[in-house]
């Protein structure tokens, strides 16, 4: 059987205990990004396979890290996308540089590495698929109590490096999502349309270095994230990723929900 067709018959199949970690599951992790708009009108379709793609984890031997990224070059026409920020249009841009291709939407830019049509489940079914055959390097997150100002910290461990390229900084990153977020768009081209989403990128912040020498701790530190007040607790992730400067290649990723 092709793999075509074994994306195609258990793409979409449900399948239980998504919440175990990869190891539990004998998962890889794959970072998935979206760069998607409410002011585009091809971006819904990709918004639902995003969801479909995180909650139903359908692609074999894959933990999908899902990352909304809402850009902001679709700001016009009336409506102005209350999730979009210039910083993941820049985000795109560095990607588009590295692929030489324009940026557009819907993308969807897997592990750093591929990127496709973000509307396409059979292609970003096979990219996730090929990418979870891919070495990981191992990341622990441990979760501190969160205090009385709304804030909360965060340990932060990372294993020895794997699949990373010589002479290229695996800079490690922590990002803030949240799950459940929607709009009742009246402007532009999705006019009359109840947007939903999921995993949309709140903050986004470089943490450290990770130590290509380390022997089996590249790297180990605390990271505080103050929540903005405006975020529902009860939907919010916390994601760590490991990703070279250079080549963009996401090495590893790991992915907690918030515990009140």
């Amino acid at each position: 059987m092709s793999l075509a067709l074994v994306v195609a018959g258990t793409f979409f199949a449900p399948r239980a205990n998504t919440q175990n970690s990869a190891v539990e599951t004998g998962r890889t992790p794959v970072l998935v990004e979206l760069f998607t708009s409410e002011g585009c009108s091809s971006c819904p379709p990709a918004d639902v396979l995003l969801q479909k793609l995180e909650q139903q984890q359908p692609v074999p031997g894959a933990e999908i890290i899902a990352l909304e990224e809402h850009v902001d070059y679709w700001n016009h026409d009336g409506w102005i996308d209350p999730y979009s920020s210039p910083e993941w249009t820049q985000r795109q841009e560095d990607y588009a540089a590295l692929f030489k291709k324009d940026p557009y939407t819907p993308e969807i830019v897997v592990d750093g590495r591929t990127q496709c049509l973000g509307s396409n489940p059979r292609e970003v079914g096979l990219e996730i698929q090929d990418a979870a055959r891919n070495l990981k390097t191992e990341i622990a997150i441990t979760a501190e109590q969160p205090d009385t100002k709304g804030s909360q910290r965060f340990t932060v461990s990372v294993g020895k490096l794997a699949g990373n390229t010589a002479h290229d900084n695996a800079e490690v990153w922590l990002a803030v999502t949240e799950d459940g977020l929607h709009s009742s768009v009246n402007q532009g081209e999705n006019t009359g349309r109840e947007l939903n989403h999921v995993a949309t990128l709140r903050s986004l912040r470089k943490i450290g270095v990770a130590d290509a020498s380390g022997a089996s701790v590249s790297f180990r530190g605390d990271s505080v994230v103050k929540f903005n007040s405006h975020w529902d607790l009860e939907h919010l992730r916390v994601t760590v990723f490991v990703q070279e400067k250079k080549s963009r290649e996401v090495v590893g990723a790991a992915s907690t929900k918030i515990k009140g």
